[in-house]
């Protein structure tokens, strides 16, 4: 069976790597930030690292989980992982490092895919139509208050919107620090900072409505 029906992905288990590097879904992130440098991987260059299928199926589900938290979306979040482990396969990342590594670069490309418009406001709109709630009012408030949240998170700065994301994404101060080129003793700092600006974006859009 083919795991890519529509240009959509079939479930982690079926999914194996071969078939994300084969796909050619959207264009490979011409560049993932990692620690301040660039990670350069054009379409087709160099061999496919063989560490790929191990280090896909540790982490994809987490990586695919992260993307979702700022796209809100599975179907968007699936399709940034396949740029993010298409990237990878043609890093030369340490593979100690991986897990890090691709966690920082889903919340890049998803944050890309956020500022660009890639969401699909269509998939949005059926994704609420198939949900079972009581009441189609609270659908209607709950997705334009996610809506909302998301769109302040791409106006933020990009240091403090990755920091966010990756902080409630379960990573440690440390790790953020590392990940961002940041002390560990500012991380709060920068956490704290972007949550403040968070609530401004949403309280300076709300008052403008």
């Amino acid at each position: 069976m083919d795991p890519v029906r529509n240009g959509r992905t079939a479930s982690a288990a079926a999914l194996a790597p071969a078939a994300v590097l084969s796909t050619g879904r959207g264009a490979v992130p011409r560049q993932v930030e990692r620690e301040g440098a660039a990670v350069t991987s054009p379409p087709g260059s160099g061999p496919v690292r063989a560490d790929l299928e191990l280090v896909f199926r540790a982490d994809y589900p987490r990586v695919v989980a992260v993307a979702a938290r700022v796209l809100g979306s599975r179907d968007d979040a699936e399709d940034v992982a396949q740029e993010v482990f298409l990237a990878f396969g043609r890093s030369s990342v340490p593979t100690g490092e991986a897990p890090r590594w691709l966690t920082v670069a889903a919340v890049h490309t998803a944050l890309n895919a956020l500022r660009s418009g890639r969401r699909r406001a269509a998939r949005e709109e059926r994704s609420a139509d198939e949900a079972v709630v009581p009441d189609v009012a609270d659908t209607v408030i709950v997705g334009e208050e996610r809506s909302r949240v998301r769109a302040a998170l791409a106006r933020l700065p990009r240091t403090q919107a990755v920091a966010l994301v990756l902080r409630h994404s379960g990573l440690s101060y440390a790790d953020v620090a590392a990940a961002l080129d940041l002390s560990p003793g500012s991380v709060g700092t920068t956490v704290r900072r972007a949550e403040s600006a968070l609530r401004k974006e949403l309280n300076t859009h709300a008052s403008s409505d």
